[in-house]
């Protein structure tokens, strides 16, 4: 009897999500911003989003392939990171430089530090960030809508001249992706239905700055549907692997989002602060990790007469 006693290792508890089933869910909930991306600017950017997602993956598949580890390009976490980064991106960006940055994103980022589920920062936004400090000129031109006029200004730089109504629906210059926080709030609800991600990251990141942007004076809508908020609230900030696991945490880490981005925006040089707000955030998902915010699996208390 003992023969067909048999223990294997841990997880002994699965689920029936897989990793290709999760990151499946987020390019279809990206996908409706992302050709909405591609019908207001135009083949160029159809062009940028092709070339992120086929770098992301070629660089995976090269990485595996010379340290000779198994392929991993059958999760689609290549894809989800190339389709994020090419959405961050201004349809005037030069194919070079965004193959530049779907190979530091998926080599730097991700694959240096143990590949998937070992990244401490999310490798699309990192790889934002790289681009924006190497190649500040390309990063901060973007063009008008059906357009080939070049603006280096986006309604977060003049909330005043923008209407709710066009930032909502997004007929505004911006990135590739971040537009249309109509299209984003869909795919965000998509995802919180398939329980693909957690509503209490992007409403407390979300809830933070319309707040401070109210109590400052300015208008909260605008403040909350201008640059890259949504995109980043709902797509980047609920990162699995860089953000926090207890609810209370995921809380904590939606405000300091929030705030960062909020303080940057209002005080910092740059216009944006979502990207620095997220990275700062994910450096410190450790540390919040680490607060014991309930009581361990199993515990029970032992009360002893004195």
């Amino acid at each position: 009897m003992s023969n067909l006693l048999k223990a294997s290792s841990s997880p002994h508890i699965r689920h029936i999500d897989t990793t290709s089933g999760i990151m499946f869910d987020v390019v279809l909930a990206l996908a409706p911003a992302a050709v909405y991306g591609c019908i207001i600017f135009g083949l160029k950017a159809a062009f940028i989003l092709l070339t992120t997602v086929i770098c992301a993956i070629a660089a995976e598949f090269i990485w595996n392939l010379i340290l000779k580890k198994p392929q991993t390009i059958g999760d689609m976490s290549a894809v989800v990171t190339g389709l994020l980064l090419g959405m961050n991106l201004s349809s005037n960006t030069p194919i070079w430089v965004a193959a530049i940055g779907s190979v530091a994103a998926i080599i730097v980022i991700k694959q240096m530090f143990g590949g998937l589920g070992y990244n401490f920062v999310n490798p699309a936004l990192a790889a934002r960030i790289i681009l924006l400090v190497s190649f500040p000129s390309f990063m901060t031109k973007f063009s008008e809508p059906v357009s080939d006029v070049i603006s280096s200004a986006t309604p977060l730089a003049d909330l005043s001249g923008t209407s709710v109504k066009t930032l909502f629906f997004g007929m505004h210059s911006g990135s590739i992706g971040e537009t249309s926080a109509f299209l984003l709030i869909i795919g965000g609800l998509y995802l919180i239905i398939r329980k693909v991600i957690n509503p209490i990251i992007p409403l407390s990141f979300i809830g933070t700055v319309a707040l401070l942007a109210a109590v400052s004076g300015e208008n909260p809508l605008k403040y909350i549907l201008s640059g890259g908020l949504m995109l980043g609230a709902i797509f980047m900030a609920t990162d699995y692997v860089t953000s926090p696991t207890a609810n209370l945490g995921k809380l904590i880490f939606g405000i300091g989002c929030g705030a960062i981005t909020f303080v940057i925006r209002r005080f910092g040089s740059l216009p944006e602060g979502v990207s620095y707000g997220i990275l700062i955030m994910n450096i410190m998902t450790p540390l919040i990790n680490r607060i014991p915010f309930s009581r361990p699996f199993g515990y029970v208390e032992v009360k002893t007469d004195e």
